[in-house]
């Protein structure tokens, strides 16, 4: 397929059984893939300059849809000349379309075939949000990858339940697809909902091919259900998507859930934990999870780790990094998020490194290898 000027494209380079090594080019430059996506709910990666997520590797981030309309709104963010320039990242972004944060207002919101009314949790206002709104939102931002308003219903959930939900997703999918229109170097993509039955899953996926997206994301996962559920749903779910669009994993997740979502095919994911684990004394390592708040880190004059290049294992030792998170000091949080974002973004060159070489099996062996022999700390 050959590359538009000014488009939106995917590129396949190649596999490794299920892994799969890509890139996808935009106007404002290009993500590779497997590709994971520091979190900035409110416009801003917490405790992290612009420029430093940058440097740890991102080509991506993405951005809230929910918390942004509430505040400062999109309109206002429109204004002033739209989300990339509002928070100063020139590099792509994606927003989610809102649902998520919406559906897990349970006792504040009512659904029905139009959209969701909801009250805020800032100030108690009402809002309504329907997918045409959502693609209104998400245009005023200025977002490079744009995602179709959806319901996900919470698990455990009957078949019918969850087969209600999904068949109500795909109808705001086909709304979400007619109000996006033809926009030029922006993407929409669709999400696959199903829970973990797999022939709902097959429905909703023939549903999204049906109406055409530029990329497809596995929704209704990671929300509680249990890693080997996840991976189970993973097995198949993918396989269902067209292989020459991205494939996107919303909200995972720790390193070993990333691993195991690239191994079977996913391109895309997305996650607070680094940088929410940061601001919580915890580091992710190639050995595991160090938990700088325990006393045992007060005279260690090691790195959090010897192999890592991230300015807090360069120049700062744990017994510092203890003291300064036992002291209430915001650069605790700002030197372990530096890191850990920094890590992810080193594990996601590994595997795209791996792929290309053929080696990933190799890779995700060591990968547990070195988990297993490491001194993991209780979090």
């Amino acid at each position: 397929m050959t590359q538009t000027a000014g488009r939106f494209h995917f590129t396949l380079k190649t596999t490794d059984d299920k892994a799969r090594l890509g890139e996808i080019s935009t106007p404002r430059g290009t993500i590779r893939t497997p590709a994971f996506m520091p979190v900035g709910t409110a416009a801003t990666v917490k405790g992290m300059l612009p420029e430093s997520v940058a440097a740890t590797g991102a080509d991506i981030l993405l951005g809230n849809t929910y918390h942004l309309m509430l505040r400062p709104t999109a309109e206002r963010i429109d204004r002033l000349g739209g989300l990339h320039r509002f928070m100063n990242w020139d590099k792509p972004i994606l927003t989610d379309s809102g649902g998520f944060q919406v559906m897990s207002l349970s006792g504040l919101r009512k659904l029905n075939e139009e959209g969701v009314t909801f009250k805020s949790h800032i100030d108690g206002s009402k809002h309504h949000l329907t997918p045409e709104r959502s693609m209104e939102i998400q245009r005023l931002l200025g977002s490079d990858i744009v995602m179709c308003f959806d319901e996900c219903p919470a698990l455990p959930a009957t078949d019918a339940e969850v087969a209600r939900s999904m068949r109500l997703s795909m109808r705001w999918a086909q709304r979400s697809r007619e109000a996006f229109g033809d926009r030029p170097g922006h993407a929409l993509f669709g999400f696959q909902q199903g829970g973990v039955t797999e022939h709902l899953r097959g429905e909703s996926a023939e549903a999204l091919k049906a109406i055409g997206f530029d990329g497809y994301a596995v929704g209704g996962l990671a929300v509680g259900e249990g890693q080997a559920a996840m991976f189970g749903v993973l097995d198949y779910a993918p396989d269902m998507l067209p292989a020459d669009k991205p494939r996107y994993l919303m909200g995972v997740g720790k390193p070993d859930d990333i691993v195991g979502a690239v191994k079977r095919g996913i391109d895309m994911m997305d996650c607070v934990l680094p940088s929410r684990s940061g601001r919580t004394g915890q580091a992710f390592t190639r050995h595991g999870v160090v938990n700088i708040k325990n006393a045992r880190h007060q005279d260690d004059p090691r790195p959090l780790d010897e192999s890592c290049t991230c300015p807090a294992c360069r120049s700062y030792s744990r017994a510092y990094l203890h003291h300064v998170f036992r002291a209430g000091e915001m650069i605790s949080g700002m030197l372990l998020t530096w890191h850990n974002l920094h890590y992810y973004q080193d594990l996601m060159q590994g595997m795209r490194d791996a792929i290309a070489a053929g080696g990933f099996a190799a890779f995700e062996a060591d990968f547990h290898m070195q988990r297993a022999a490491g001194d993991i700390e209780p979090l």
